[in-house]
């Protein structure tokens, strides 16, 4: 979880340090204590709630933080490249990955709140993915989209493995960013 001291708070806010402190003693803003120091932390998480209660806009080097992140994992260049795009122009911070040992290093590094998972892959194909993410419990809220030419028995098997959603290859664009906004609880 990151943390910001109240320096970072107050260059973001454009106000004194001192401000800040007030606001943490005052309780409006929850701090934490650092053992043995006396200095604070605030989680982003509190700073966040913080600005959405006194109606601060959020400054613009946090907004890549606050982002939703979604992982595409697909091996195939075209496909990969453009769901990027599309998932970015609707506001999302993308990663990608090529193959399933590719998507495993970025999963853990990355901690996204969906992927979007081709089940055909060279090497750890997508249900080696897909049985992988579902076997960890620091990935259980991790929402699966699986985009696959596969037959519907396969895409069938997948949401039977723990997708949360499947489409067919190739899809109507506004179709997956309906899914994608219906999992992640967005408009």
């Amino acid at each position: 979880m990151k943390t910001l001291k109240p320096s970072e708070i107050a260059a973001y806010c454009d106000v004194h340090q001192r401000t800040v402190s007030r606001w943490i003693a005052n309780g409006d803003l929850k701090g934490h204590k650092l053992p043995g120091r006396g200095n604070y932390r605030v989680l982003l998480d509190d700073f966040l709630l913080f600005l959405q209660k006194f109606q601060i806009p959020l400054p613009a080097e946090l907004q890549n933080l606050t982002q939703t992140s979604v992982l595409v994992i697909d091996d195939e260049p075209g496909y990969r490249n453009s769901l990027k795009r599309l998932l970015v122009q609707q506001g999302f911070k993308v990663t990608t990955a090529k193959d399933g040992f590719a998507a495993g290093v970025s999963l853990l590094a990355e901690k996204p709140q969906l992927v979007t998972l081709d089940l055909q892959m060279p090497g750890l194909d997508g249900f080696d993915v897909l049985h992988y993410i579902r076997q960890r419990a620091d990935l259980n809220d991790l929402k699966i989209v699986v985009i696959s030419g596969l037959s519907q028995a396969e895409l069938d098997q997948a949401k039977a493995a723990g997708a949360d959603a499947v489409l067919t290859k190739p899809f109507e664009n506004h179709v997956l960013i309906q899914v994608v906004n219906q999992l992640l609880n967005r408009g």
